[in-house]
């Protein structure tokens, strides 16, 4: 990711903008112990109290590493029970990044957001749906398949 993902100018200006970046060999003590780092290259969304909300093992490309941030912003707000903020991470993956990665975890966690805060089975049963028309084989699809039946 140093050649491709790190370098690009949108990734760098997306971190810049969000984050507080910390790069550490994979080996590098006591880190790597704490946040049980095995393989690299690993990217971590903590909070500020260091702790983690999101992990991903392995390449990104910069058209997939950035939703991964954004995922990983709004499921440290989600955790916060901040669901505004969360929903405008979640939305923003879902109508800049719809081919990413990340999208059909911001499609499911929209779901779950609007029902934290409406209390209501609509949005995770509208959920399941747009998942099954955009990803119907994925993992996401079949986590939010009991959703079928609200």
């Amino acid at each position: 990711m140093g050649a491709v993902t790190y370098p690009d100018a949108n990734v760098v200006d997306f971190i810049n903008e969000n984050f507080v970046p910390i790069q550490l060999a994979y080996d590098a003590k006591p880190e790597s112990v704490d946040y049980n780092v095995k393989w690299t290259p690993a990217a971590i969304i903590l909070d500020r109290d260091g702790k983690e909300h999101s992990r991903n093992v392995g390449f990104l490309t910069p058209d997939d590493f950035i939703p991964f941030m954004m995922l990983g912003m709004g499921k440290t707000s989600f955790d916060y029970d901040d669901f505004d903020l969360a929903l405008d991470c979640f939305n923003r993956i879902m109508d800049e990044y719809p081919q990413s990665k990340s999208a059909p975890e911001a499609f499911y966690m929209r779901g779950v957001c609007l029902f934290k805060k409406t209390h209501e089975g609509k949005p995770l049963k509208e959920a399941y749906e747009e998942l099954v028309k955009r990803y119907p084989d994925g993992e996401w699809t079949e986590r939010a398949s009991p959703y079928r039946l609200l």
